[in-house]
């Protein structure tokens, strides 16, 4: 009779066990798609901005259609993408395409002081540095995750009821580079 009291105690506590590990990668995971939620929303508020960005700046850039295009163009793509790298990558176009677009800001003393393109500006930075931090916060999140699915005991649990790796928000190749800064005068 001590002997199934034991074998159930243990039974019990291997049971409790496998819930807890569960009910972790089931924290984990929704703690990931709501950081994934916070990025998609902060891409939302840039790709809302990029419109109004471009049109203020149209009537000012008329020799610059061209630059105007590719943003709108890397705008429309970022849009269209859903997985976490081809995102990532789009992204990374866009940001690369609207660093253009501000460079070009330089040429045009006019654009430069108007009010409208001001204001867009700094929100389209601001809304730059908490699409940073978001991304930050999920890789975060990702990373998490994904080490406790490989980890003993609980990668066991997570083969069983089907958990999978998660893709980080990586940062596109051309991103990384260091950027050239020429001093000529």
């Amino acid at each position: 009779m001590a002997f199934l009291l034991v074998l159930l105690a243990i039974l019990v506590f291997l049971i409790l066990y496998v819930i807890g590990i569960y009910n972790a990668l089931i924290r984990l995971r929704v703690q990931v798609e709501n950081a994934w939620s916070q990025i998609d929303v902060q891409l939302k508020r840039r790709h809302d901005l990029i419109p109004n960005l471009v049109e203020a700046v149209k009537g000012y850039m008329k020799y610059e259609q061209e630059t105007l295009t590719k943003v709108l163009e890397a705008r429309a793509k970022a849009v269209s993408v859903t997985s976490v790298p081809d995102k990532a990558k789009a992204e990374g176009e866009l940001t690369g395409a609207l660093k253009s677009l501000f460079a070009l800001f330089e040429n045009y003393p006019d654009l430069k002081a108007n009010q409208n393109v001001l204001a867009l500006q700094e929100e389209l930075t601001t809304t730059e540095n908490q699409i940073a931090f978001s991304r930050q916060h999920y890789n975060d999140s990702v990373m998490f995750y994904n080490t406790k699915i490989q980890v003993f005991p609980s990668n066991i649990i997570a083969n069983i009821f089907g958990f999978t790796k998660k893709d980080f928000f990586d940062i596109p190749e051309e991103e990384k580079a260091v950027p050239k800064v020429d001093l000529k005068f």
